[in-house]
Formats: C-alpha cells, structure tokens, sequence
C-alpha cells in the first residue's frame, strides 16, 4: 500500500476549534463543515452535533471534514469548522481506508490536546 499522508492544523478561535485537514497528492480546499454540540435525541445527558457540508464541484472531502466536524464538536461541546482537501491520484478502496484511519487518528490526538 503506498504511503498516504494527512497532516492538521488546529487553531483555538475563542472558544471555538478550527481545524485544516489536507495532503495526498494535491492538497486543496474540497469541503467545509461547521458542526454545532447539541443534546442527544437518543441519551439526553450526552452530547452528540449537528453539522452543514459544503462540497466544492467534484470533491467528496465532505466525508471527511463532517465526521470529523462531529466527532469533535460533539466530544469538546464547542463550535468546530473543518476545512478538508486530501486528494490522492488514482486511489483505490483500501487507499480510501487507510485516508479515513489516518484521519481518525488525527481527531483522537486533537481531542487529547484541546481537553
């Protein structure tokens, strides 16, 4: 499997986390989420998020930027703005996996920082 990359930039806005994912080939800006921490409508004492995606023509970083948006917003109880733009050339399906694993990673080190 060829070596991906995917590197974060974090930046306290206040209260709020802004966060920049991007690498592969071509790193760009492909798709923007905003999740917001809400009460969960299944367990009323746990937090989960609500978030809005906007793909750029032709790129599917949404994927990433919302499940990251969420998992943060929910787990920090904070506003978070994702911005994503990873393109690998050619990926392939276990390519597209190993993107998604590092991206998990990346969430789990942000969330042990910003708590």
């Amino acid at each position: 499997m060829a070596p991906y990359r995917v590197s974060a930039e974090v930046r306290l806005v206040g209260s709020d986390l802004l966060v920049v994912l991007y690498g592969g080939d071509k790193p760009h800006i492909g798709a923007i989420a905003v999740a917001l921490p809400r009460p969960s409508r299944k367990e009323k004492k746990k937090v989960s998020a609500t978030s809005s995606v906007y793909n750029f023509l032709g790129h599917k970083d949404g994927v990433v930027a919302q499940k990251v948006s969420e998992t943060l917003a929910a787990q920090l109880n904070r506003k978070v703005v994702v911005v994503a733009g990873i393109h690998v050339e050619r990926i392939r399906q276990e390519g597209i996996e190993r993107v998604l694993t590092l991206c998990d990673t990346i969430t789990q080190k942000i969330l042990q920082r910003v708590k």
